[in-house]
């Protein structure tokens, strides 16, 4: 009886598909390799000689930690691309920092939350793009 709750668990969980998931590759002295992470899994990695082989490794391990999860009834991790995002954010900030905004703010003449958006999408680190992997030696 309980493998059949394990069953119907694994059933019902989502399925997502490796290639949903956040993957980095980068060189490591330390191991002579290149190490494959994936941000949703962060106690997973594996290795390769090639970027190509790291990345490929470790979408081999997290194929074989969805079966895992799904053969003992829990939740596959939801991938980040796949979440829902509200667009609110509740940030704690140093006190002259928030008066510093505020001010700069009213001098131009639009709300807090437009002057942080504008500034944050200036950075260039946002984009509106989904990140699939990263590799860098």
């Amino acid at each position: 009886m309980a493998r059949n709750k394990v069953n119907a668990a694994a059933q019902h969980s989502k399925q997502y598909d490796t290639r949903d998931y956040l993957y980095s590759v980068v060189w490591s002295e330390e191991d002579d390799a290149f190490i494959g992470r994936v941000l949703e899994f962060p106690s997973l990695a594996a290795h390769g000689s090639t970027q190509a082989k790291a990345l490929s490794e470790i979408r081999s391990v997290v194929q074989h930690a969805f079966e895992d999860l799904q053969d003992s009834g829990e939740e596959v991790p939801e991938p980040l691309n796949k979440r829902p995002y509200s667009g609110k954010l509740n940030v704690r900030l140093p006190k002259y920092l928030h008066r510093q905004l505020a001010i700069e703010a009213a001098e131009e003449g639009v709300s807090l939350n437009q002057l942080i958006s504008t500034k944050l999408a200036a950075t260039g680190w946002a984009s509106e793009k989904p990140r699939v992997s990263k590799v860098s030696k």
